[in-house]
């Protein structure tokens, strides 16, 4: 079997999907794989790293979309792309199924076999296979260094000839991977961390990385998904949110917005008002930027000031630390293909929850429960 690999050509993006750790050990499993050229440059893995681990190296983008039989990619290629593989290809990469509907009819039309990388469930068994977590992880502690090197104030307190310094006061809106990594870099950093989450359960982990847990009383609501996910809230239940994350943003210096709600648009946690209350000076770092923001003055892409307060809304956090967010990425591949091919075949066996639930469309039909 051949796996290709594209350069990625998305703006802003510069991971690559397999990294030449990795595609060493898939040619010792006996597959053959194919690089497109400088598909890691970006990334500072050179072309030479890859022939040196025994990749072929191929200059024409064309030539691996129309001979492939796994193609691995970051982002989703084009349709015109797409319909240059061949039927039956297998392509993995961040579909994100829920949001595109049209192209999940187009990967059913064209036969291909395609597995979302963010399909991937969130149980014990696929941790090691989990794109989402790694990349979060990433986000998260940027994020945080984002939110210092905009800030016009020290992080830790500071004991000085001319005087002390307090710590900054760092407020992170959901708990999740990204928000766990934002919290213990703002830790480390020495400021002042608290952090809200409508769900109780990761009261514990917020505590055990030294910040403080504020709690909202939001009733016997079930606000966790079975993956794990934060739920979306009623009308009432979210003003109770914003409430109390009004009261903690008045005297916040950082303010890292992290919450996501999977398929939907990003839950809106920060006001105008808010931020009309908030010191001049203060920061607030949007992750879910790209997908609407949970901060209503957030401009994806861009850095604004409103009311004197400064809001960044980077958009693929990941590709800014582009060498290890590939190396994670290019092993959770390596574990999801480790488990699909058997004997040099691969082999969709739905009787395996990873697979049923990763596995977007096979065979023209539509696999992922999620997606019925």
């Amino acid at each position: 079997m051949i796996v290709g690999v594209l350069k990625e050509t998305a703006e802003h993006e510069r991971r690559v999907a397999l990294t030449p750790e990795v595609t060493d050990q898939l040619i010792k499993q006996g597959l053959n794989v194919w690089v497109e050229k400088d598909a890691g440059l970006a990334s500072n893995f050179l072309d030479q790293h890859y022939k040196d681990s025994g990749a072929k190296v191929v200059s024409g983008r064309n030539e691996i979309l129309t001979q492939t039989d796994i193609l691995l990619t970051i982002q989703t290629p084009s349709n015109e792309e797409l319909k240059k593989l061949k039927k039956g290809t297998i392509l993995i990469c961040f579909l994100w199924a829920l949001q595109h509907p049209e192209l999940v009819e187009e990967l059913k039309e064209l036969e291909i076999s395609s597995l979302g990388m963010d399909a991937i469930p969130r149980i014990s068994r696929a941790q090691n296979m989990d794109a989402l977590s790694s990349m979060s992880s990433i986000a998260g502690y940027k994020s945080a260094l984002i939110a210092a090197n905009e800030l016009d104030k020290y992080l830790p307190m500071m004991m000085t000839a001319a005087g002390t310094i307090p710590p900054s006061k760092a407020l992170v809106l959901g708990a999740g991977v990204a928000g766990l990594q934002a919290i213990a870099t703002c830790k480390r950093l020495g400021s002042v961390v608290e952090a809200f989450d409508i769900r109780p359960e990761v009261k514990e982990q917020v505590e055990s990385l030294g910040a403080k847990f504020v709690e909202v009383e939001l009733g016997e609501e079930d606000t966790q998904t079975e993956g794990g996910y934060a739920k979306e809230l009623d009308k009432s239940k979210q003003d109770l949110q914003r409430e109390a994350i009004h009261k903690h943003a008045k005297k916040s210096d950082i303010i890292i917005t992290t919450a996501l709600i999977p398929g939907r648009p990003a839950p809106l946690l920060i006001t105008e008002q808010m931020v009309k209350d908030m010191a001049p000076g203060s920061v607030i770092v949007d992750i879910a930027a790209e997908n609407g923001g949970n901060c209503e003055l957030t401009e994806a892409g861009k850095t604004v000031i409103k009311h004197d307060v400064k809001i960044v809304g980077p958009v693929n956090l990941p590709s800014r630390l582009s060498h290890h967010a590939s190396k994670l990425y290019s092993k959770n591949m390596y574990a999801l293909l480790n488990l699909l091919i058997k004997e040099g075949k691969a082999d969709f066996d739905f009787e395996d929850e990873i697979l049923l639930k990763t596995t977007i469309t096979h065979q023209g039909k539509t696999i992922s429960p999620m997606l019925k």
